[in-house]
């Protein structure tokens, strides 16, 4: 059990046996009232966002998870499908548990599955990842009232600008927590 103060950004929390990760919190105390700590919650398993207040006497479960390695074989609609590396067992993630992680993944990459009570519920990826650039307008000499970047598209279908020298065909690494532009490998 944990007490409010305990609770950080990061921090995974059990409520109405759901797994939550807190994405923000903020912790107050006002005169005789008692601290409170207001919190916004990421369900792990739907994906689906909640505004949570906590009292000075709640005592909050933590989260008991599981990780364990796991290769993405495919996707079929929303549905992404993975193959446990232990037991070889394959299951499926829905699109909205795995929010925008689901675009960047390429088919064997290997990743982290999350498990609370011994059910898959979503995907750790690597923070950078490398990846083809399948699309990438032509640099115009003298175009850098923007920044000197331009839109390219990658082989999952994921588009982010990238610097004007980046061409269809170059290899470049992603930060897979926002999606953005790293470096040319």
């Amino acid at each position: 059990m944990l007490d409010i103060h305990k609770i950080k950004i990061g921090s995974n929390i059990e409520l109405n046996n759901q797994p939550y990760q807190v994405l923000r919190a903020i912790f107050s105390k006002i005169g005789r009232q008692g601290a409170v700590l207001r919190t916004r919650l990421k369900n792990l398993k739907t994906g689906n966002l909640k505004e949570e207040t906590f009292r000075d006497s709640d005592k909050i479960l933590e989260a008991e998870l599981d990780k364990k390695k796991a290769q993405y074989l495919y996707n079929e609609n929303d549905l992404f499908y993975f193959m446990n590396q232990e037991d070889f067992d394959q299951f499926s993630l829905d699109k909205n548990a795995l929010g925008h992680l689901h675009n960047f993944l390429k088919p064997n990459c290997q990743v982290e599955i999350i498990y609370f009570n011994q059910e898959p519920i979503n995907i750790e990826l690597p923070i950078k990842l490398e990846f083809e650039v399948t699309e990438a307008p032509p640099s115009i000499k003298g175009n850098t009232a923007d920044g000197g970047t331009k839109k390219v598209k990658i082989q999952t279908g994921w588009e982010l600008n990238a610097p004007l020298f980046i061409n269809k065909g170059d290899i470049i690494k992603i930060n897979t927590q926002d999606g953005s532009y790293v470096e040319r490998v």
